[in-house]
């Protein structure tokens, strides 16, 4: 079993910890509101982080809702600025120590992994084995169990005043997504069981990396005890690739029985076994072995980004800045596939 980590405390509240999770947290963002307010008297308010988490005062403060459509409808949950300079400090102390364990082909919200990467592997499982399986768990972020997930961290941090800080930003989230969970029972489960605290919230740097820890365990199982010869992960999106469709089938039960040991189901009709052949669809694109082309789905998204952009501008909401900054991120992201031409025949639509 690997070590336990103790006397992490004084680096977390460290002044530099603090700082350094301060300047992440303001990346890209020192524009809005918030981080300017926050961004005019840095300094005291790193003091009054410091101070409140040192004689246990820290609560955070209230998270703001808002609906996104990516393409399903989802609940975001921003966390104040504040409160996010938290959430950096504490990955920052805790992300090196499990970093080390996790598998290779765990994809995201990871230094040098993300999208794209996960994408070119894919593809290259596509070419190397005849079927792919692929699945996703359901409504993962509002159904996470908090007492499994501390339970999980707390294997390998020894430190409790660490863990005292985990349990209140769980605390601080459960409820957030309380409807859009779906409670399950599983076998030993009393009365009471649909009650348990569930839920991270969509939006938080703490929600993706807890995730990436809590499926680490079953990262590990596909890897080392299935054997899956080819495998990848994108938070709850499976791929997991080979040559026996009725080992493929075989597996996918096992998965299933390892994830409900977190209280976790596999989506029953978003999971497939298909011929490699014939392709799949993952995070956003339609991948085969010869090509790579946004799905349908992200080209509709991005058109009625574009249109909202369009609408947002005519209103003096935004400048043309903004728009050409959208524009240009998206033609660099489509740019990865085969998607040129569509891309270009979607803007000389809509500009």
């Amino acid at each position: 079993m690997p070590r336990s980590h103790k006397n992490l405390w004084a680096q977390l509240v460290s002044w530099d910890n603090l700082l350094l999770a301060y300047r992440r947290c303001r990346r890209r963002k020192r524009c809005k509101p918030a981080a300017a307010r926050f961004d005019y008297d840095w300094e005291h308010h790193l003091l009054s982080i410091q101070r409140d988490l040192l004689d246990g005062s820290y609560r955070p403060g209230p998270y703001r809702n808002f609906q996104i459509s990516d393409p399903k409808p989802r609940k975001i949950s921003a966390a104040p600025f504040r409160d996010r300079v938290v959430h950096h400090a504490l990955v920052q102390v805790l992300e090196p120590i499990f970093e080390r364990g996790f598998v290779f082909d765990s994809y995201a919200c990871r230094v040098g992994k993300g999208t794209h990467l996960a994408l070119d592997r894919a593809r290259g499982y596509l070419r190397r084995h005849s079927h792919v399986l692929k699945t996703d768990v359901v409504r993962f972020f509002p159904n996470v169990d908090h007492a499994i997930l501390a339970d999980t961290i707390g294997r390998r941090i020894a430190d409790d005043r660490v863990m005292g800080l985990v349990a209140v930003i769980l605390d601080s989230g459960a409820g957030v997504l309380a409807d859009q969970a779906t409670p399950s029972f599983f076998p030993g489960d009393d009365l009471f069981a649909l009650a348990r605290p569930r839920g991270l919230p969509i939006g938080n740097l703490t929600s993706q990396f807890f995730a990436n820890v809590l499926l680490d365990r079953v990262d590990h199982a596909i890897k080392e005890r299935l054997r899956v010869p080819g495998y990848v992960r994108y938070a709850d999106d499976l791929l997991l690739f080979g040559d026996d469709k009725d080992a493929l089938r075989a597996r996918c039960a096992a998965v299933a029985e390892e994830l409900a040991t977190l209280r976790l189901r596999l989506h029953p009709d978003k999971t497939q076994i298909r011929p490699s052949t014939a392709g799949v669809t993952f995070l956003g694109w339609r991948l085969t072995r010869d090509s790579m082309r946004l799905s349908q789905k992200s080209v509709r998204r991005f058109s009625r980004r574009l249109k909202n952009l369009a609408w947002r501008r005519s209103r003096g909401e935004i400048g043309v800045d903004r728009v050409g900054a959208s524009v240009r991120a998206w033609l660099a992201h489509a740019a990865h596939g085969n998607s040129r031409g569509i891309a270009r025949q979607l803007l000389r639509k809509r500009l």
